[in-house]
């Protein structure tokens, strides 16, 4: 296989027309085509059509992963939900761009030339679509934080004193999907850090309690709630949801609060200054819990040998039964059990009273050469 190309899309605000769907079919013969998505993958060709004509058209997701380190993200959603202002705050060339349609903005994030040469060699696309999905319910709900990290990805390619966008709240603790695109974009987790530093807690919400929805549902005009009634008594009921969802979104959306007024941001040099601090306290930190795990392992290790000379009689008489046995297996047991004897003579003794055990062992076994070789590559026994 010379090359990989994975492509997925999902229409999720009204399902693919048999129309649509027979003409996504004309495109590919093997993909896997439904009202809800197209999913190919390419190892010696490629799509045949314009992603981002497609996404202007049928698809309000996609999710592209290539075998040469490179990968991206597309999210369609309605033009109300942002104005230009609010995206070309994040906007970095290469890695957040954005396009427009009479309907939709287009929100790409966007990796190219990793170095993780091993994730995109393993990686065959399948699972991120799932896991980044819910970004975009994010996004109509007002969370800006999706945008954040897509800045945030492209600030290593930012002169140092270009300015950070707004730090929505909650960087400290990024949902799942979040999480999933940090991932997708290989944000650097100190520098993932070193924003979370200047964003504040979450505010608390109750956006799934009954008396939450009950005075949502009081802002809504009695036509309002007639037009969705109508659309359901026509059948159209995924018309009447995504009505109805919407509309919540704007909802919450509008109850953010806006960011502290004149709140400072901070330079991309700073951040890259805090995360380079941070990445310090880090592996400090990693390196006290590796010291801490090692004397753990190494407590236990001691307490194991402790009980292995014990006992260390039927130990010896083991291992003799099984060099008797005359068998690959049992001479591979028997070298294990030495090496393990072998270091519990030095904890509890000296390694001259191992080597006197040992050679009163090999006495009746002198004529097993490929026991004595074993041991020779275990380094137990010279000759």
């Amino acid at each position: 296989m010379s090359e990989y190309q994975y492509y997925e899309f999902a229409a999720i605000d009204r399902p693919l027309s048999h129309a649509e769907m027979t003409e996504l079919r004309a495109v590919s013969s093997r993909a896997q085509i439904s009202p809800s998505g197209f999913v190919n993958h390419y190892e010696w060709g490629d799509l045949k059509a314009d992603p981002a004509d497609w996404m202007r058209r049928h698809f309000d997701t996609l999710v592209y992963t290539s075998c040469w380190c490179s990968c991206r993200l597309a999210l369609r959603v309605p033009r109300d939900a942002f104005c230009r202002v609010e995206l070309e705050a994040f906007a970095v060339r290469h890695v957040l761009d954005f396009d427009k349609t009479s309907a939709h903005w287009i929100v790409h994030w966007s990796l190219y030339e990793s170095e993780n040469y091993d994730r995109f060699g393993m990686d065959n696309g399948s699972g991120w679509m799932q896991r980044l999905l819910p970004l975009r319910d994010e996004l109509l709900r007002g969370d800006l934080r999706p945008l954040y990290l897509g800045w945030l990805a492209g600030a290593g390619e930012l002169s140092g004193d270009e300015a950070e966008p707004e730090v929505p709240a909650g960087l400290s603790a990024l949902s799942p999907a979040q999480q999933a695109l940090a991932e997708f974009l290989e944000i650097d987790s100190d520098m993932l850090a070193a924003a979370a530093a200047g964003s504040a807690p979450m505010p608390q919400t109750t956006e799934g309690d009954d008396g939450c929805l009950d005075v949502w549902l009081e802002t809504w005009p009695r036509e309002a709630m007639l037009d969705v009634l109508k659309l359901l008594a026509q059948g159209r009921g995924q018309e009447a949801e995504r009505h109805v969802r919407g509309r919540h979104a704007a909802w919450l959306k509008a109850l953010r609060l806006p960011a502290e007024p004149g709140a400072r941001r901070r330079s991309v040099a700073e951040l890259s200054e805090l995360a380079e601090s941070l990445a310090l306290v880090r592996q400090e930190h990693e390196a006290q819990e590796s010291a801490k795990e090692e004397a753990k392992r190494r407590r236990e290790r001691e307490e194991e040998l402790q009980r292995l000379m014990a006992e260390v009689d039927q130990r010896w008489e083991a291992i003799d039964a099984q060099a008797r046995r005359g068998t690959a297996l049992g001479y591979e047991y028997a070298v294990r059990a030495l090496t393990d004897l072998a270091e519990a003579y030095v904890l509890t003794s000296t390694p001259k009273e191992f080597e006197c055990a040992l050679r009163r062992f090999l006495v009746p076994h002198a004529k097993r050469g490929a026991l004595l070789r074993r041991l020779t590559a275990a380094g137990l026994w010279s000759g």
